[in-house]
C-alpha cells in the first residue's frame, strides 16, 4: 500500500491506497485543471461552491461513463450470443 501526502487545491491531505502513484498524480492534475477551468468560468463563486460544482461535474461524467459501459457490455453480450448460436 502506498502512502501519499499531497497539496491539492491548497489543502494538505494524507492517505494510503493501493492505487499506482502515477494514477494519483494524474487524478491530482485532473482535479486542479478542472478546478481552474471552473474558477475561470465561475466569476465570483466561492471556493466551496466551485468544489461542489467540480464534484457534481465529475460525478456526472462518471455516471455517463457507467451508462456507456453498460450499453457496450449489453451489446457485447448480445453479439456473443449471436456468435454462439451460429456455431
Amino acid at each position: 500500500m502506498h502512502s501519499f501526502q499531497l497539496n491539492v487545491l491548497g489543502m494538505d491531505i494524507s492517505f494510503r491506497t493501493e492505487a499506482d502513484p502515477a494514477r494519483i498524480e494524474q487524478a491530482q492534475v485532473f482535479v486542479e485543471k478542472q478546478y481552474e477551468r471552473l474558477k475561470n468560468q465561475g466569476g465570483q463563486f466561492g471556493r466551496e461552491k466551485l468544489l461542489a460544482l467540480l464534484v457534481l461535474g465529475v460525478a456526472d461524467d462518471l455516471l455517463q461513463t457507467q451508462q456507456q459501459l453498460e450499453a457496450v457490455e449489453s451489446r457485447l453480450a448480445n453479439l456473443l450470443k449471436l456468435i454462439e448460436n451460429t456455431d
